[in-house]
């Protein structure tokens, strides 16, 4: 095993994005309805999380040229702790917990991850993960946490057990070797949900065929800064983090194919919607036609769903909050979102990305700044597993990831459907946007009459 490894251009700059107002950490809350003890996620981490080396590696020298290294004074204990919470132990507590922890860094002198156990939850018990983007992409992350449940666990996936046996029980090891090679229906599944994404093969094709890189980089570098609106504004430290309700994934699917839309399209063109009513109830509704999207695509083969590292682009959506109509809004979003997958926008962004984590940090400072001033938002779709989970036995009532937001971009939508169900993530500055919940009305409200505009039967409809 190599001593030192140094990092990728991309995930350099990711890690050099870190700023107090604005951290490079994906955070998640998983919700058990079973009681777990701390002993018993050790235990889980030890078996099924500890086999990715990468989180056993800190980042040696990250002022300079970062590479991984094994941390020698590695202890499972300061990465996962015990926690409750305060009062009543509600949701509104859990969302409290969450909003104070993404301000606050990971510690640089071990490897950038912990957990939080909420061992007493609403009848079960809550798991707070944070992870450093640098460590990889939403999706690859995403992928290695589902992996943790009983239905997903592989350990033929750790190539290098044999280096480290003491990271696994005996049941274990003895199983890897006639689990090698094999690909379990769990494994399948989980990378499954890659494919949904903007199929990375074809994209990259166009780039070979040299049809359309050239617009695309032009494009990121001479689009206009985005429209001053609540969104906009000086960021501070304080942080807000909030989750809806779920909605059944198979009314959206109904929706979406009344007017020959992607559950993605139905999905963003209602938070246009909700931005609009946002707003609209703050009075800033008057002269705003859009609001420009980051949104980021995978470009990671289904094959490759559980290497670590950053393999995704960005492109731009011109969210329609200017349109009244909330269908022309689907619409709208939908042919954009066309559009986008017949360029190669998401591999410009990737190649600037990489090139970014070599450049001296002022000039990386400068090129995020100019970059994240086109944008008032991150949007994020991810696509899980729609079958329930468990955890060492205890089911996953829910699932809800946040994406991180670089540069001066105070607002991260994140929208993930687990086990047929929908459920929309807010993370924002808190200065700028202090009522998030409002959104989620917003959201909710335009998505119930999106279903009572095209499905008869909107108000009877249930799961299924």
């Amino acid at each position: 095993m190599k001593t030192h490894e140094p990092l990728s251009g991309v995930d350099a700059a990711w890690l050099r994005m870190d700023e107090p107002t604005n951290l490079m950490t994906i955070t998640a809350v998983l919700v058990l309805e079973d009681p777990m003890d701390v002993a018993t996620l050790k235990e889980l981490l030890q078996e099924r999380f500890l086999g990715f080396t990468r989180f056993r590696q800190r980042v040696r020298n990250p002022d300079g040229a970062p590479a991984w290294e094994l941390d020698p004074h590695f202890d499972l204990d300061r990465h996962v702790r015990r926690s409750a919470l305060p009062g009543d132990a509600d949701q509104d507590a859990l969302k409290e917990r969450v909003s104070e922890l993404m301000s606050d860094p990971l510690d640089r002198s071990k490897p950038l991850w912990e957990m939080q156990l909420i061992e007493d939850y609403a009848d079960g018990s809550a798991i707070i993960a944070r992870l450093h983007h640098c460590i990889g992409d939403g999706m690859a992350l995403l992928q290695v946490l589902l992996s943790l449940a009983d239905e997903y666990f592989d350990p033929s996936r750790f190539p290098d057990t044999e280096e480290r046996p003491h990271l696994l029980p005996g049941v274990v090891r003895g199983a890897i070797k006639t689990a090698q090679g094999t690909i379990t229906t769990g494994q399948r599944l989980l990378t499954e949900s890659a494919k949904s994404l903007i199929n990375p093969s074809h994209a990259l094709q166009r780039v070979k065929q040299g049809l359309s890189f050239g617009a695309a980089l032009s494009k990121f570098l001479s689009l206009p800064r985005d429209s001053d609106t609540l969104l906009k504004g000086d960021l501070g430290v304080a942080q807000r983090a909030t989750w809806s309700e779920p909605l059944q994934l198979a009314r959206i699917k109904r929706i979406g194919k009344v007017v020959n839309a992607k559950v993605n399209d139905v999905l963003l063109g209602a938070v246009a919607g909700a931005l609009r009513y946002y707003f609209d109830a703050r009075n800033d509704l008057t002269g705003t036609e859009t609001v420009r999207a980051l949104i980021p695509v995978n470009l990671r083969p289904p094959e490759q769903a559980f290497r670590l590292g950053n393999r995704f682009g960005l492109v731009f959506l011109d969210l329609p909050v200017g349109l009244e109509n909330r269908l022309e809004r689907v619409l709208t979003v939908k042919q954009q979102m066309d559009e986008i997958k017949g360029s190669a926008e998401a591999i410009a962004a990737l190649s600037i990305l990489e090139g970014l984590g070599y450049v001296p940090l002022s000039v990386e400072e400068t090129a995020v700044r100019h970059f994240t001033s086109r944008a008032s938002a991150v949007m994020t779709n991810v696509p899980g597993p729609q079958e329930p989970l468990h955890l060492k036995g205890r089911r996953i009532q829910h699932i809800m990831p946040w994406v991180p937001r670089a540069g001066h971009v105070g607002l991260g939508v994140s929208i993930f459907s687990y086990d047929g169900e929908v459920r929309l993530g807010l993370a924002c500055d808190a200065g700028l946007i202090p009522d998030p919940d409002r959104i989620l009305d917003g959201f909710m409200r335009e998505f119930d009459r999106l279903a009572s505009d095209l499905l008869h039967d909107a108000e009877t409809d249930t799961p299924g």
